[in-house]
């Protein structure tokens, strides 16, 4: 994935947030805002400037939790076939995931930025708008998912898009390769042990 630009990064480390949890179940990395705060640490240098904002709470987490659901129904649109079949019956109405993104990214437009380095070239990049007075704290984060998403949505990666069909798994994956099947070589096993169980034991 390093190889992609920041908002193809970002809107699939967002999606990923849903994962298989190694026990037949779905893990939720968002859980709390802790949870959040740690997650956008961790992706800081792929959101703009202005993006984290003030520390974590319930409602930017709710913010991002509705944004991340709006990504994955969107996901699951744009692949070729079906989604996930253990991600199928969580997914938002496709009107209502184009209506919260469009929303949250409208909330906090995006400028341009200019930077200089002492030394260097000047570079041109982007950055959010300040926030109105009194918008809420998770506003930010939410319209810099959301600018993600559209700009992956709409961009040269999105053909690559793929659902992992592996048992039990949510997670979307970019192609990288013409054989590829799967997220991550254990979803590729466990789907080959699938298959040999179901063609010996009908």
């Amino acid at each position: 994935m390093a190889a992609h630009d920041p908002s193809t990064r970002l809107a699939l480390a967002l999606a990923a947030t849903l994962r298989h949890d190694g026990r037949g179940g779905v893990a939720d990395d968002l859980t709390t805002p802790d949870a959040l705060a740690a997650w956008v640490r961790d992706h800081a240098g792929d959101l703009p400037a202005g993006a984290a904002g003030p520390a974590a709470d319930a409602e930017a987490l709710a913010a991002a939790r509705e944004v991340r659901a709006a990504v994955r129904a969107l996901f699951a649109r744009v692949v070729p076939g079906e989604p996930s079949r253990a991600d199928a019956g969580r997914l938002m109405p496709v009107p209502a995931a184009l209506d919260v993104l469009n929303t949250a990214a409208a909330a906090t437009p995006v400028v341009p930025r200019l930077t200089w380095r002492p030394g260097g070239e000047p570079t041109a990049g982007h950055a959010l708008a300040a926030a109105p007075a009194g918008a809420p704290p998770g506003r930010a984060l939410a319209a810099a998912l959301a600018h993600a998403a559209i700009a992956f949505l709409a961009g040269p990666d999105r053909p690559l898009l793929r659902a992992c069909h592996a048992p039990r798994c949510v997670r979307y994956f970019l192609k990288g390769h013409p054989r590829q099947e799967w997220c991550t070589p254990s979803c590729g096993n466990r789907a080959r042990v699938a298959r040999h169980h179901t063609r010996h034991h009908p």
